[in-house]
């Protein structure tokens, strides 16, 4: 017993004096090191079980949905169409061609790049675990909570409703932040008109109900890991969220669990990463699927993604949420208790990416 509790509180002291250095995984790399600390080492079996996995790993891709001509009405169906197909089977697709110019999203990744590359004192003074801030940088939420630490660092851009206060946002990333939200806004709503219609509910039905309101930007930075073999980017999960969009830059990383397979969603110039949130799983009563992914290190260059969380958090926090209504009938009764999504928010904040998901509390 004394041998497991000495382990536990040098596990510990070792997670604070790293916290402490509010310098993040980069402070690791600009220190030289050559060996990752053991609170990123992940467990044996973990390791192994990747090792049988990567060797049956093949090359099938998760669908691109070409959103040009959404205004035509045969297109629109067929896109309709393609967004449900990859909502129910893959909780995962790409979009091209979505109305976001290729030099905005050029531009909110070297913002990114910027950011964490300035001198450390200056993202020093952003640092911080404090939950109420709407603007932080960090390692790893769930650092003292998970069992083993991820290899990235995170700058949280939190806004009700899209309306950033720009004095709050990092001075280096500002102008291409606020540019990068209008755009993302007015995709999100599209997005949500195409899903709702997936449904087989009115175009606004999702909009209506709030989940355009509120968004977190969470921009990751993943430098280049001397030992990626020994540690993730960010371990199996899925998303809290309603929807996700993401931009990547051009390293590789992000996988997706698919038929017990992780594969990699590989990053298309111009292209956005969309994935079902558990929120949105919920709503449909189960007809999409909120599904695992994770971000693997790499040695060979610095991958950045800038995932946009809406969560509706504007309009639903104290609102009941919980299958919509029109999905539920007696042949297809509701798969989940209502909640408020405060105490959803809670459970999901207050664990490890890879406990027991939330959505599992309120299934019936």
């Amino acid at each position: 017993m004394a041998s497991k509790t000495s382990i536990y509180f040098d596990r510990t002291k070792e997670l604070k004096e790293f916290d402490d250095t509010k310098a993040g995984v980069k402070g690791l790399i600009d220190a030289g090191i050559l060996n990752i600390p053991k609170i990123f080492v992940r467990p044996a079996e973990d390791l192994a079980a990747d090792e049988l996995n990567s060797s049956q790993r093949n090359n099938i891709e998760v669908p691109t949905i070409d959103l040009s001509s959404i205004g035509d009405g045969n297109r629109r169906k067929e896109m309709v169409n393609e967004v449900r197909i990859a909502s129910e089977e893959w909780g995962f697709f790409q979009v091209i061609n979505h109305g976001i110019p290729t030099s905005v999203l050029d531009e909110m990744i070297e913002g990114i790049r910027l950011f964490n590359e300035q001198d450390s004192e200056l993202k020093k003074e952003l640092y911080s675990r404090d939950r109420a801030k709407n603007v932080k940088f960090y390692t790893n939420f769930d650092l003292f909570a998970s069992q083993t630490a991820d290899w990235r660092d995170s700058l949280m851009l939190s806004f009700l409703d899209f309306d950033p206060d720009p004095s709050d946002m990092p001075q280096v990333c500002r102008r291409s932040t606020i540019e990068y939200i209008k755009h993302v806004k007015r995709l999100g709503e599209s997005l949500f008109e195409l899903l709702s219609e997936a449904l087989g509910l009115r175009p606004n039905h999702l909009s209506s109900i709030g989940c355009c309101k509120g968004c977190s930007l969470q921009s990751h930075y993943y430098p280049p890991c001397p030992q990626p073999e020994l540690t993730l980017g960010i371990k199996e999960h899925a998303d809290g969220s309603i929807l996700t969009l993401l931009l990547q830059n051009h390293i590789s990383g992000l996988q997706v669990l698919h038929q017990g397979q992780w594969l990699d969603v590989r990053p298309t110039r111009g292209g956005l990463v969309v994935n079902i949130g558990d929120l949105l799983q919920i709503l449909s009563n189960d007809k999409f699927k909120s599904v695992k992914h994770r971000a693997i290190s790499n040695g060979a260059g610095t991958r950045i993604s800038v995932p946009c969380f809406f969560s509706g958090h504007a309009t639903l926090l104290d609102k009941s949420f919980g299958p919509i209504k029109e999905l539920v009938s007696e042949a297809n009764p509701p798969r989940y208790e209502e909640f408020l999504v405060k105490d959803y928010i809670a459970k999901f904040l207050s664990s490890s990416l890879g406990n027991k998901p939330p959505i599992d509390y309120y299934k019936l």
